[in-house]
């Protein structure tokens, strides 16, 4: 199997995407945060020493979709055109979901810059509220669908 980001002898290389068509690509990805009831409540009452625990980590989502080409070594620099974050309040794990669409038109999918922002926002509420609950657990970091590009369409069944 050919591996995009080798060359032929087998060195690492950002794959050249200038010959591809821009089409319209979007990503949406998600991921959970488990925690202790405590910990979940003082999120909710906003009673949490750091501030805005969800506030803060759907900003963190979008900076770190933003800043995904610095942190994942083959990833091209992209001109995203939204980034939209939704957290979803989980009473019964309890803990919060985070989904994180990103959107744009180019040569190279949005993919990495959705589960980015989905890993950088919920490090944030661990962040954030690791003084009430250490044990915390970050779970299920996936892609849920995908659209445009030569690959097609992925929606998680």
């Amino acid at each position: 199997m050919d591996l995009t980001h080798l060359d032929e002898k087998r060195r690492p290389k950002m794959v050249d995407v200038g010959s591809k068509e821009e089409t319209e690509r979007i990503a949406v990805a998600s991921g959970t945060i488990r925690m202790s009831k405590e910990a979940y409540d003082a999120v909710i009452q906003q009673n949490v020493k750091k501030g805005a625990v969800l506030h803060t980590a759907v900003v963190a989502a979008i900076m770190g979709a933003k800043k995904t080409p610095e942190l994942i070594p083959m990833c091209h620099p992209l001109l995203l055109t939204s980034i939209e974050c939704h957290i979803e309040e989980l009473p019964k794990l309890p803990g919060f979901k985070l989904e994180v669409t990103c959107k744009l038109k180019g040569r190279t999918g949005v993919e990495m810059e959705a589960l980015t922002g989905v890993s950088i926002g919920l490090l944030t509420i661990y962040d954030m509220v690791k003084a009430i609950d250490k044990g915390m657990s970050i779970e299920n970091i996936r892609l849920e669908k995908k659209s445009g590009g030569k690959s097609g369409d992925f929606v998680r069944k």
